[in-house]
Order: C-alpha cells, then sequence, then structure tokens
C-alpha cells in the first residue's frame, strides 16, 4: 500500500484522507540538512518509536521498540553517526527523542538518506505527531494521534510513503 502526502498538507491510504502538516520550507526533491523542507520522493517504512510512559506500543506490522529519555538522533552532517540513532549524552549536534511535549510520542523512521545516508541531505525525517494546530515541522510529515495510530495499522515493511514535490524542486 501507498501513502500518498501532496503539498497541500493532504495524506490519503486505502479509502481515507487525513490533514497532515509538513515543513515551513515546503517540499523539495532537493533537500538539504536545516531547510526545513519535507522530502518528496518514495521512502519505506523502517520503523516505530513510542513513549512507553505515554501510550501503549503502536497496533503495526513494522518493527516497534520503547523511547528511553537518553534516545536521539544525530543531524550533525560532519559527524559519523549522521542520520542515526544516537545514546545521549552526545557531543555532536542531535535531537532529544524523549521531548516534553508529545509530538514524538510515537515516530515513525521513514527510509529518507539512510542508505546510503549523504551527509547534508537531511536527517531526522520521521511521520510524527502534530500540534492542535498543525503547525509546520522542520522537514517532517505530522499526523493528529489518531490518524498516526490508524495509518500505522495497516502498515508494514513492503509499503512506502510518497511524498510529491509542490513544484518539481
Amino acid at each position: 500500500m501507498n501513502i500518498l502526502v501532496n503539498a497541500a498538507g493532504e495524506l490519503r491510504w486505502a479509502s481515507r484522507t487525513c490533514r497532515c502538516a509538513l515543513g515551513h520550507g515546503g517540499v523539495r526533491l532537493d533537500k538539504r540538512e536545516g531547510d526545513g523542507a519535507t522530502p518528496a520522493g518514495r521512502f519505506p517504512f523502517r520503523r516505530v518509536l513510542y513513549r512507553p510512559d505515554r501510550l501503549s506500543a503502536p497496533t503495526t506490522l513494522l518493527p516497534v521498540a520503547a523511547l528511553a529519555p537518553d534516545d536521539g538522533w544525530c543531524d550533525d552532517p560532519a559527524d559519523q553517526r549522521y542520520n542515526r540513532a544516537v545514546r545521549l549524552p552526545y557531543a555532536a549536534r542531535h535531537e532529544e527523542l524523549w521531548r516534553t511535549d508529545a509530538l514524538y510520542d510515537v515516530i515513525v523512521v521513514i527510509g529518507y538518506n539512510d542508505a546510503p545516508v549523504v551527509p547534508g541531505k537531511g536527517s531526522a525525517i520521521f511521520l510524527h505527531l502534530a500540534t492542535a494546530d498543525y503547525r509546520p515541522t522542520q522537514g517532517c510529515v505530522a499526523l493528529a494521534r489518531q490518524d498516526l495510530l490508524d495509518v500505522l495499522a495497516g502498515v508494514g515493511a513492503e509499503d512506502v510513503l510518497e511524498i510529491g514535490p509542490a513544484d518539481g524542486r
């Protein structure tokens, strides 16, 4: 099954459509680290991470793992662990996955810039939870909690996330 995302902020799968938030830099084929853009293309789903203190493991055919307070993700293009999970504290620039807000209570790791990793092409591209007002992300695709859980219930390793470019850039 293809999960389709268009630049207007709609995600479609099966016979459903829901709203999603995208990167404040738009949707781009030439995604770069720090540009705030959501990458255009077709990407596999890798695994699901979740906050076990806030919800039960999501139902999905994807591999699922509980987050811990020392989980992070390296977003420093100069580091050998760029666009990879890391344990905190970590010396290079990174994101903390155990956040005080709810945005990363459920994270779907997307196979963007990971096989192989290209320094500077972008990192930490996830499906995650949206803010109540669907504020733009730093480049991820964000959904309402129930919408994300519904998508996950039908997604397996053979499925792809297809993000359409806004204008072919």
